[in-house]
């Protein structure tokens, strides 16, 4: 079993579309007001590696979807100059170095690196 999908709640749809393709290099595809799907750059064509789904609020603390880089500082660059805020690290652990960071809509995720 692996996980397939990854559903991220956002404020601002349109806002978490273009953080996500400026940082990244997500491609979105709109479904509507309420959820757009995204497709990294790694899936193949026409799956989809999760969405954002419009919500009044967002709670962080719980569950840290984490995201792979070879590059850790350009990836941190990267998440600024889009808009988002990196509010830790980069720091080592066990298997690497990472750091989190919070996207527009105040959702936190890690990206880490073997390196």
């Amino acid at each position: 079993m692996s996980v397939d999908y990854v559903e991220i709640a956002v404020t601002d749809l349109s806002a978490a579309a273009a953080f996500y393709r400026a940082a990244f290099g997500w491609e979105t595809i709109p479904y509507g007001e309420e959820y757009t799907g995204f497709r990294t750059p790694a899936e193949p064509e026409g799956h989809e590696a999760g969405g954002f789904r419009l919500a009044d609020e967002v709670v962080r603390g719980t569950t840290l979807v984490q995201l792979y880089a070879e590059d850790l500082e350009a990836c941190a660059e990267a998440v600024t100059a889009a808009g988002g805020q990196v509010v830790e690290g980069p720091f080592a652990f066990p298997g690497g170095r990472r750091f989190h960071f919070r996207d527009p809509s105040g959702n936190e995720l890690g990206v880490w690196t073997t390196a």
